[in-house]
């Protein structure tokens, strides 16, 4: 076997990696949707599309993402099974926005060195959060890159597809003025601004075991905190109320993800004192001295999700999300461009 003993020699273990693939396949089977043909371990995913033709005038969407530093905390903590829901929500969540079904995912996870069991706990955390999203884990990749990452480092990414029908795609030409912003909590940072996290952390010199009493955890397992998924809240909000246009708070914060699907014709004002964001938001901004306006443009702070919709239909709105366990809020309003605020969404209070 000199070929398979040259190729370990230069540090992939071929092995390691079908070990790691029969680990993974219970987690896989988990997320099967009706439409999917086959199983893991082809050249490609097959997923039946005669579903589709069920629709009037179905339109794909697809998103593509990874997590960002994030992965960094959870390979410092050796902890491996959440950070999988942080990658399929940044994927799915900004197919939902557009008012999309997520159908399929894959991923791509490169590392330094395949360790079957560490490969398994991840690929089982987005199984379980594909599962969570009503998507199938359709596929993916693992590939070693000894000499680039090291032995124990891995960064992972996905992509997903969906669909919607033509005349139910969301967006900011449906958006009005005097439409009400409803805000929907996040479960905390969710996976944005992590290096800004990385760099207070370290400047201040806290370990990630450090307890933090207002937190009632260890800052390390704060930041684990999984992201949350929020395609089939949303799904069932759109069946249930007329929604108009829905934000996915990721990097940049609330106002310039809002402002993303706000027309030129029209602002939006948020009122900072409808919530109180987690602990987690403050406790960064004092230990490394971040400004108000630094914390916002980085972080969700406490808002994942915004959905932009008629006043009379907020009641509705409430109780279908307060239903499904998702606490939400009027947090703005929507009024015609030169209102008063400078910027296509502010913040006020």
């Amino acid at each position: 076997m000199p070929d398979q003993s040259a190729y370990a020699a230069a540090g992939v273990d071929i092995h390691a990696g079908d070990r790691a693939v029969e680990l993974m396949k219970s987690w896989v089977a988990k997320t099967r949707r009706p439409e999917v043909l086959g199983g893991i371990g082809g050249f490609a995913g097959l997923f039946d599309a005669s579903r589709l033709a069920q629709l009037d005038h179905p339109v794909l969407a697809t998103s593509t993402d990874g997590v960002g530093t994030k992965v960094a905390i959870a390979q410092a903590m050796d902890v491996h099974d959440t950070i999988g829901f942080d990658l399929v929500g940044m994927v799915v969540d900004d197919l939902v926005v557009c008012g999309a079904e997520p159908l399929f995912m894959t991923d791509y996870i490169a590392c330094g060195r395949v360790v079957p069991e560490r490969i398994a706990e991840i690929v089982k955390g987005i199984a379980e959060a594909c599962a969570e999203a009503g998507c199938a884990l359709l596929g993916g990749e693992t590939a070693e890159h000894p000499g680039l990452l090291e032995p124990g480092e891995y960064d992972i990414a996905g992509a997903a597809t969906g669909v919607v029908e033509r005349d139910r795609i969301l967006g900011l030409e449906r958006v009005e003025s005097g439409d009400a912003v409803l805000a929907m909590e996040s479960s905390g940072l969710h996976s944005n601004g992590y290096s800004l996290v990385r760099h207070v952390l370290k400047t201040a010199g806290w370990s990630l075991d450090r307890e933090v009493p207002e937190l009632g955890r260890s800052i390390g397992e704060e930041l684990l905190t999984p992201t949350r998924i929020y395609s089939r809240d949303c799904l069932a909000l759109i069946d249930e109320v007329e929604v108009h246009a829905m934000s996915h708070i990721t990097g940049g914060g609330l106002a310039n993800n809002l402002a993303r699907v706000i027309p030129g014709s029209a602002e939006v004002r948020i009122d900072r004192t409808s919530w109180q964001p987690a602990p987690i938001f403050g406790l960064l901004g004092r230990l490394g001295g971040v400004t108000r306006a630094d914390l916002e443009a980085t972080f969700n702070m406490g808002v994942g999700m915004v959905a932009v919709l008629p006043p009379e239909a907020v009641d509705a709105a409430s109780r279908v999300l307060a239903g499904r366990g998702l606490r939400a809020w009027v947090c703005g309003s929507v009024a015609p461009a030169g209102s008063g605020t400078r910027e296509r969404v502010s913040l006020f209070g």
